[in-house]
């Protein structure tokens, strides 16, 4: 879909290149991250895709167009866009904004909004955000509009430059996986910077990491980045809690759930119901956490509030990762298991997480 072949990009004034001769092909249909630290050339080799950076020399093609024959307003129009600060125009509205580029192409002011309109469903926003203006939006808001935007023309290619490194861990989270879920719907080409070897993980189907001086040090999937760092750089950038983050590609559909007493909001409010062992689980009444009841404290339990709050939640079918994750976050030593709709299926134990990650390593190694 799209390839670069011998792609240099120097500035002047500058003693090294800031991309130096990359060579590299981004599937059709995929994620593909750029990856690595800062002055690296990641963000210069996406700009020169949609040329907002020209290549001092080398080619650069998308669908076997050479991107240097194409007039860089139209090439830029036919590609989306995001950027870490979203980019909005603060003086429209979110539907306007969004609205933006099928105007540029030519469509009326109101196929283009009612276009924008389907969009914000699309990205997760409310219908009544339309009528708002940018400064009116949280963070994570802003950031969906901008996704929404970049969307608006169906484009085939979508260039994301870190855009979510600018919004807090929870909605950066967030973020992540409602573009998992955009790109299982509409599988673009999308192209993504961030510095975060782990949000490279999570989002690349291809991940390429970017070392000094522009080079290209690997280019592969995620897990084998993570399972063979190519050379020393590769290694020391993905970091020395590699094996972690390789868990991530475990499947932990074979995790033992154990049952563990549940307290009820009526049950919580009566001291008279004893904490069977040394801790509870406290729910609503639609079967969902709240928080740990330990059995020493529990007669000053009377309040939602008071409660211990628990670690991450493991919903079942998800990596050995969040079930190890789970287990290890949670003060009573249990993690949590949840159905889809986030009701209460068990506690798993960080032991048996543990002997599951040793089966699937020498599984591995007998491979």
């Amino acid at each position: 879909m799209i390839t670069f072949r011998g792609v240099t990009k120097s500035f002047a004034g500058s003693a090294s290149p800031a991309v130096e001769n990359l060579s590299m092909d981004i599937d059709r249909g995929a994620v593909t991250v750029f990856v690595g630290p800062s002055g690296c050339g990641k963000t210069t080799s996406l700009r020169m895709i949609n040329r907002m950076v020209e290549p001092t020399s080398g080619t650069i093609t998308v669908d076997g167009a050479d991107v240097s024959g194409v007039k860089a307003p139209q090439l830029r129009r036919s590609m989306g866009y995001v950027m870490q600060s979203a980019g909005l125009m603060p003086h429209r509205t979110v539907l306007d904004n969004v609205a933006t580029v099928p105007r540029l192409n030519g469509q009326s002011r109101t196929s283009a909004r009612a276009r924008a309109a389907e969009l914000l469903d699309v990205v997760g926003l409310a219908s009544a955000m339309g009528g708002r203006y940018p400064a009116q939006l949280s963070g994570g808001q802003q950031q969906r509009v901008g996704v929404a935007r970049a969307l608006a023309a169906d484009p085939p290619v979508l260039l994301m430059d870190e855009p979510f490194s600018a919004v807090d861990p929870v909605v950066r989270a967030e973020l992540q996986q409602e573009l998992l879920r955009l790109q299982r719907d509409l599988a673009k080409t999308i192209v993504f910077v961030t510095h975060d070897i782990d949000e490279a993980t999570i989002l690349g189907d291809k991940v390429a990491v970017f070392g000094a001086g522009g080079r290209l040090a690997q280019y592969a999937a995620p897990e084998e980045i993570l399972r063979a760092p190519v050379d020393d750089f590769v290694a020391g950038f993905v970091g020395r809690d590699r094996g972690f983050r390789h868990l991530s590609f475990q499947a932990g559909n074979g995790v033992p759930l154990h049952p563990v007493q549940l307290l009820t909001p009526s049950e919580l409010a009566n001291p008279a119901v004893a904490v069977e062992e040394d801790w509870a689980l406290a729910v609503d009444d639609g079967g969902r956490p709240l928080g740990w009841v330990p059995a020493s404290r529990r007669a000053s339990f009377t309040a939602a509030d008071q409660l211990v709050p628990g670690g991450s939640l493991y919903r079942e079918g998800e990596t050995l990762r969040q079930a190890l994750d789970a287990a290890l976050s949670s003060p009573a030593g249990l993690g949590v298991a949840v159905d889809p709709e986030n009701r209460v299926t068990g506690t798993i134990r960080a032991a048996e997480v543990l002997e599951l990650i040793e089966q699937a390593r020498l599984q591995r190694s007998a491979g």
